[in-house]
């Protein structure tokens, strides 16, 4: 895969549904080697945006690019999709499953064999190899189609919610599979309306509401220019000298802690200093960046 141009380029796409705008005037840049959010509230029109990227639907204008180039049955080989519907057959057992799909992806004989075993012993999975699909957990279904998606190895891959229906054990399992998608240099689409699932994986985001795109760009950027001029405290000692309205804006108490939004222009070094010199022990002071979730519900807000 070519490192030097994008993987994915969406150049001014829309789509409608009869009187419905699923997706309006949509443009963004995936660059390759990086897990990119495709972020939003439900119906915002993210499925809409990867089944135009995968071409199970056409754009109504627009175009699209993937590695430099329309789609075409060969690139369609490049990519990996994990819808948010599951579509697996429930009366095949899992390994005749996963051999079927990686057939339609040309991988065949003992490679297909190979593969299946080595996904089914990272995921967890060995032992099941031979039930049939409703015999599983949703959770179990998911890691199956999460491996009908990568067993040909592509180059992109999109994920549409894939963390639904895991436990927490097998979020973290999905999500160092994902990290470790990335470290092979494969390109990643997340769709997801889980925030703080994001936030921990994504290089890049693009936020969609209402099928309009709010913002896009480097998370890291995203969330600087957020900013709020706010500090995590923790301390022991009396909270009174929060309580100054020419410094302090705001104040919440988070279990044993307090996130202290100050005035805007005030120097969050001015309140440390009046908590040291009042005796006060000071255990956290910690200046807060605003969360994806917070940058998310402002935006959707801005919306409404």
């Amino acid at each position: 895969m070519d490192v030097t141009e994008p993987t994915l380029v969406i150049d001014h796409v829309s789509k409608s549904f009869g009187d419905f705008t699923a997706v309006s005037d949509l443009s963004l840049e995936v660059k390759p080697g990086r897990v990119f959010g495709l972020i939003g509230p439900n119906g915002a029109g993210k499925t809409t945006t990867i089944r135009m990227i995968v071409n199970i639907t056409a754009p109504d204008t627009g175009t699209i690019k993937l590695f430099g180039r329309p789609m075409t049955t060969a690139l369609q080989d490049r990519i990996g999709y994990l819808p948010e519907e599951r579509g697996l057959y429930k009366k095949m057992k899992v390994g005749e499953q996963l051999r079927f799909f990686a057939e339609l992806k040309d991988v065949r004989g003992k490679d297909a064999d190979a593969r299946i075993d080595q996904w089914l012993a990272k995921l967890q999975l060995s032992d099941w190899k031979d039930k049939r699909t409703k015999e599983l957990s949703k959770g179990m279904q998911q890691k199956v189609q999460f491996i009908t998606s990568v067993i040909h190895d592509p180059d992109l891959l999109i994920l549409d919610e894939p963390f639904s229906g895991l436990d927490p054990v097998n979020v973290d399992i999905m999500k160092d599979t994902i990290l470790e998608q990335k470290s092979a240099n494969k390109t990643i689409i997340l769709s997801t309306h889980q925030m703080e699932i994001a936030e921990k994986l994504c290089d890049d985001v693009c936020m969609i509401n209402r099928s309009h795109k709010v913002l896009d760009g480097k998370l890291r950027d995203i969330r600087r220019s957020f900013s709020r001029n706010a500090v995590a405290l923790r301390f022991e000692g009396t909270d009174g000298l929060l309580n100054d309205p020419e410094l302090v804006a705001n104040i919440r108490q988070i279990g044993e802690d307090f996130e202290v939004l100050l005035v805007p222009g005030a120097n969050p070094q001015v309140l440390l200093k009046r908590l040291v010199d009042s005796g006060t022990t000071v255990t956290r002071f910690e200046l807060v960046e605003p969360t994806l979730h917070d940058i998310f519900i402002e935006k959707v807000r801005e919306a409404t």
